[in-house]
């Protein structure tokens, strides 16, 4: 299974041409295989992104969730264990939306497809990344 970053939901639903081919490959092939996912916690992301004008679409955050799932894409839910798991990272920085995903992705045993330097580069845990800009 591959763990979209939210970055990446919204670089597949703008057709930002910012995915990498071979991360668009991954992408694709899971999707078919339906092991594409995005963490709940990327909604929330992409309506605070709207809500502050960061983000502009030409439809809701409510009906961009709609066509992400509607397109195949899993939704993960956020738990309370994922919730304890993402305040006990090591040494992560702390954007809470980050460590959501990330623990999302450990729990899920996902790969996570980013482009964020500092999720690629951190170090502990055992997550498994693919570098999207690539």
């Amino acid at each position: 299974m591959i763990l979209l970053d939210t970055h990446v939901i919204i670089w597949l639903t703008t057709d930002t041409r910012s995915l990498g081919p071979q991360s668009r490959t991954f992408y694709e092939r899971a999707l078919a295989d339906n092991e594409a996912a995005v963490s709940a916690t990327s909604f929330w992301e992409i309506a605070m992104l709207m809500g502050k004008g960061r983000l502009k679409g030409s439809i809701s955050a409510r009906e961009q969730r709609r066509a992400i799932l509607e397109s195949g894409i899993q939704e993960l839910p956020m738990t309370g264990a994922i919730a304890i798991d993402a305040a006990e990272l090591a040494d992560l920085h702390g954007d809470p939306a980050d460590r959501f995903i990330v623990a999302t992705a450990l729990a899920h045993r996902a790969t996570l497809l980013t482009a964020d330097r500092q999720l690629l580069a951190w170090g502990e845990g055992n997550l498994s990344r693919q570098d999207a800009s690539q």
